[in-house]
């Protein structure tokens, strides 16, 4: 037995320009190595449902079929026989190449042109092979797309990370569990829609470039518009836009899409990502955690977890509901029982600093000692403290003024707000509150993040005069809800990195 594959001592360079040489004979020999169009009957899952029960060894020769696909595999049995692999978009399936049923000159052309990587189509009868291999016994093939370039090493497979993210075309051929995580991550995104569209909200499209950065505290990717002669931002969020779209009179809207920050690249970060946000008038942020539980809970089923478990890594995550729901402060003095004192009985900021101090590494004082409210001094302990333990889906409620200029005053918790973030895994997943209407708290909100930001704080916001003209407009009681679309992908993928999640993550250069 000859087993044709590429040799690998044979370097990169040679494999491509005989490659070239291929495409070349084929051009003189009046075949077209780049075709137009091809027609096929059936997808190869199609092939092995319809004939599953065909015995081994039997052939339907009054079957008629044709596919198209890569080549992912050769063997060559002498100057007669032939088994080549083929995949497309559904699955696998053997090309069954011998001589006589496939004119000599075919058959010699099948082994002189055809490479692992090419594009053919196929057509012919159905064999099951003696070995019980389901089979398009060959009569004619064309070549479609003749590749250049040689597929990584059919047994070790692309195997280099920053490789594997940079020509994710590659990584999609050499890996099908790549492609499993990008198809899920594509269905989910749509039945994100679809219960959406069903609830009664509508998607709405809001400007990419911004005059000003809003809604959210997050650094913005800066550009200009040269007729104009402006400056302008790269969306951080949709949220200003929707809300204003309310005051118009919209009940309920969400947009799903792009937004970008300009901030570090880790494993669950990337400076553009996606997200959804979703605006209801008439409902508070108690509303937004029952549509979260209902939403997720639904992309779940949607991508066949029915059993309201999540495998993720060595855990295994559960969506029984109602999910638990816990103050940001209640999680605080779980970690540092002794800070109740400073922060709720007698508020002091120094004393609450020096037990944090106690507690938190000596890399994080300096961050601490920069911390000007007890707000800011709860939401840096979660941070440093308790995101981390969350691993099954939680609400993290009632968070402080400080951290949340968009948010409504909590109706019965002096200096809190009615906002919540779901975590589990130990990230954030989703972020929702009841929205701020009142113009006059909202302007003197952004008057404090606008002191932050000539303070040098990146990541604050200014006074944004179109939105306090919108909410003098009337916005009515509105819940809002934000949920990162990447991260709720990796939960639902088993995917321990937001870049297994995105098609082309950013990479240097």
């Amino acid at each position: 037995m000859q087993i044709e594959e590429e040799k690998s001592e044979e370097s990169y360079d040679e494999l491509r320009l005989a490659r070239l040489k291929k495409a070349e004979v084929m051009r003189k020999e009046g075949e077209e190595p780049y075709a137009y169009v091809y027609t096929s009957s059936h997808k190869a899952l199609e092939v092995q449902k319809i004939w599953n029960g065909l015995a081994n060894g039997q052939e339907d020769e009054e079957a008629v079929v044709s596919v198209c696909g890569r080549i992912i595999a050769k063997r060559v049995f002498g100057k007669k026989l032939a088994f080549f692999g083929l995949k497309d978009s559904s699955g696998d399936i053997q090309l069954y190449l011998e001589k006589g049923p496939l004119e000599a000159d075919l058959y010699k052309n099948a082994l002189e042109f055809i490479d692992t990587g090419d594009i053919i189509g196929a057509n012919g009868s159905i064999k099951r092979t003696n070995k019980g291999e389901l089979s398009i016994k060959v009569k004619n093939w064309q070549m479609l797309t003749k590749t250049i370039a040689p597929p990584p090493d059919k047994r070790k497979g692309l195997t280099d990370i920053t490789k594997r993210y940079r020509h994710r075309e590659v990584d999609l051929i050499s890996n099908p569990h790549v492609r499993q995580v990008l198809e899920k991550r594509a269905r989910m995104t749509s039945a994100v829609r679809t219960f959406l569209d069903d609830k009664g909200f509508l998607e709405m499209e809001t400007p990419t470039l911004h005059a000003q950065a809003g809604g959210a505290e997050a650094k913005p990717f800066l550009t200009k518009h040269n007729a104009l002669d402006i400056d302008l931002t790269l969306r951080i969020a949709t949220e200003l836009h929707l809300k204003r779209l309310v005051v118009g009179g919209f009940d309920k809207v969400y947009e799903l899409g792009r937004v970008f920050r300009n901030e570090g690249i880790s494993t669950r970060h990337n400076p553009e990502f996606t997200s959804v946000e979703l605006y209801q008038a008439y409902a508070d942020y108690n509303d937004m955690m029952h549509l979260t539980e209902d939403l997720i809970c639904f992309l779940a089923k949607k991508l066949n977890h029915h059993d309201n478990i999540i495998p993720y890594g060595n855990l295994n995550i559960s969506l029984a509901k109602p999910w638990r729901r816990v103050t940001m402060t209640e999680l605080v003095l779980e970690k540092i029982p002794q800070l109740e004192s400073s922060l709720l009985e007698t508020p002091d900021l120094s004393a609450a600093k020096t037990m944090c101090a106690e507690i938190l590494s000596p890399k994080l004082h300096d961050d601490l000692s920069a911390i000007k409210s007890l707000g800011e001094l709860l939401n840096f302990c979660f941070e440093q403290l308790c995101e981390q333990d969350l691993q099954n889906p939680t609400f993290v409620i009632d968070y402080p003024i400080e951290v949340s200029p968009l948010a409504k005053p909590h109706r019965s918790k002096p200096g809190f707000v009615e906002r919540f973030e779901l975590f589990a895994t130990g990230r954030e997943l989703a972020n929702a509150f009841s929205e701020l209407t009142d113009p006059v708290d909202q302007r003197q909100r952004f008057l404090l993040q606008a002191e932050k930001k000539a303070a040098g704080d990146e990541e604050a916001c200014g006074v944004d005069e179109d939105y306090l003209f919108a909410l003098e407009n009337g916005l009515p009681p509105t819940a809002g809800l934000g949920i990162g679309i990447d991260r709720l992908a990796m939960l639902l993928t088993n995917s321990p990195s937001i870049r297994d999640v995105i098609a082309f993550p950013l990479l240097k250069p």
